[in-house]
Order: C-alpha cells, then sequence, then structure tokens
C-alpha cells in the first residue's frame, strides 16, 4: 500500500495530501464508494453538510475496523447556518450523522456574500469556538477569494479548499494563501474530467505510462496542493491512488502549470447567489 504524504497545518495538525472526495456521490452509493476507498488505502474522507452523504461515510467509516486516529475526515458547514446558533446546529449534525465525537477538519463552506453578506465572519467565530472544545481539530474555509479572508479575525484558517486544476490555477489567489501560511485545496481537480483531453496531458500520460486523471493528480501533489478527486468507479477510485511511483519533471510540471486559461467549472465565490 502507498504510503501518501501528509502536508502540516499552520496548526500543526497533520492532513493526509491525498484524499477521497463525496461530492455528488448519491447518499445510496456513498457507504459502497468510501469502502472501496479505505480499502484502497485512502485515510482523508472529504465530505459536507449539503451533499446529504455524511451518514452514509460514517457508516463506512464504522465498517472499516480502522481506528479514529487512523483516518481523517473533513466535513463543511452551509451557508444558511453562518448565525447566532444555527452553526453550533451544524456541526453536532455533522457529528451524529458521521457517528463521530471531533471532526479533523471543519470548513465555512462558501462565504455566501451574495445571499448572506458578511454572516460569514460570525461563522469564522464560531468555529474557533468549536477548535477551542475539541470539536474540531482544524478550522478552514472553502472558496474564498483574498477579499473575504481579510475580514476573517483570531485564528488564521488551515486550509482554503478552492476550485483548482490545470485549466484553472488561480496564481494570485494561491500565492496569497502561501503568503499567510494557509494550505491550498483543490476541488474538482481534474476539471470535471474537462482537462483530462488536452493534448499536453495527453503527451505527458503517454510518456510515462500513466493516465491523464493521474498525472494531473500527482502535478497537484508536486506543487504541493491537498487533493481529493472523487470517483464512484472502483477502478478509477484505485487509479487516482496509484500516483506514488513517477514524478513529474521540473519541465512538465511547469507545461501543465502553463494550460491555465481561468476556466471555472463551478460557481465564482464572489457572484455565487445560494
Amino acid at each position: 500500500m502507498a504510503a501518501v504524504p501528509n502536508v502540516t497545518l499552520n496548526d500543526g495538525v497533520e492532513i493526509p495530501q491525498l484524499g477521497f472526495g463525496t461530492f455528488q456521490i448519491p447518499a445510496d452509493d456513498t457507504q459502497r464508494a468510501v469502502e472501496e476507498a479505505l480499502a484502497i488505502g485512502y485515510r482523508h474522507i472529504d465530505t459536507a453538510a449539503i451533499y446529504g452523504n455524511e451518514e452514509g461515510v460514517g457508516r463506512a467509516l464504522a465498517a472499516s475496523g480502522l481506528k479514529r486516529d487512523e483516518y481523517f475526515v473533513t466535513t463543511k458547514l452551509w451557508n444558511n447556518q453562518h448565525l447566532g446558533d444555527q452553526a453550533v446546529i451544524g456541526i453536532n449534525a455533522s457529528l451524529e450523522k458521521l457517528a463521530l465525537d471531533h471532526l479533523d477538519l471543519y470548513l465555512i463552506h462558501w462565504p455566501a456574500v451574495v445571499k448572506y453578506g458578511d454572516a460569514y465572519i460570525q461563522a469564522w467565530d464560531a468555529l474557533q469556538g468549536f477548535q477551542f472544545d475539541g470539536l474540531t481539530r482544524s478550522i478552514g474555509v472553502s472558496n474564498f477569494n483574498i477579499e473575504h479572508l481579510n475580514k476573517l479575525t483570531g485564528t488564521v484558517p488551515s486550509i482554503n479548499q478552492i476550485e483548482l486544476h490545470p485549466t484553472l490555477t488561480q496564481p494570485g489567489l494561491t500565492a496569497e494563501l502561501a503568503r499567510r501560511g494557509i494550505v491550498a485545496e483543490a476541488w474538482s481537480p481534474l476539471g470535471r474530467g474537462e482537462d483530462l483531453t488536452n493534448p499536453e496531458l495527453v503527451s505527458i500520460a503517454a510518456e510515462i505510462g500513466k493516465t491523464p486523471a493521474q498525472i494531473v493528480i500527482r502535478w497537484h501533489i508536486q506543487i504541493g496542493n491537498v487533493v481529493i478527486p472523487k470517483s464512484v468507479t472502483p477502478s478509477r477510485i484505485a487509479e487516482n491512488f496509484d500516483v506514488f511511483d513517477f514524478e513529474l519533471t521540473p519541465e512538465q510540471v511547469a507545461a501543465i502549470t502553463a494550460l491555465n486559461k481561468d476556466y471555472r467549472t463551478g460557481a465564482d465565490p464572489a457572484t455565487a447567489d445560494f
């Protein structure tokens, strides 16, 4: 079994650099997919309240036989629970569904400024309390631009989970995250598959003898991103994990990075209206 490297966050918590994402995995399929991932060797599982599949994740973890300190779980606070006691309700509901007494990482899912204004600032205060109380080991954000980060006070987020892939590298934001000591975590790390037919990636994959998806995941790892590909297909779950027996050359890394077109597959945090 491959040894997944850990990334040490700014609070000292270690997160496996390669994880298993569960976005858009139907609730009925989640337990099987997560069990498959854990059997292959993944020890970092990413979910969210809005995904509606935390219970399946929890069942898979319970069935795995793994000890609590042998896996890392991330979930996220949804946008309508930023204010008042709603964040407390949110984290407690997630813990109950996951059947856990604490999380490893809890994120504010979106700043959601179009619909909820600056309510995320109060949510960040709540997350700091959750960390102090031991409900989560680390706290961070997701889909935050620099202007959103600038309004946070107190603890510096450990992670910003953002859309990152070869055609959306977000160089300005990732450079600022590095300056602040915030780790970049990539969602939609394969560009929802749309990047994988790029001739440059296909050529590098053929040269190395790996698939384009493996090349992209390896690129994320070598540039320092935490990466959470998802699949419900056992062969692809295994393929996405098989990225530790080769390295890209600096020239190959640069060529992949140069594919950036500022192309989003998801919402822009500045204009998202949900």
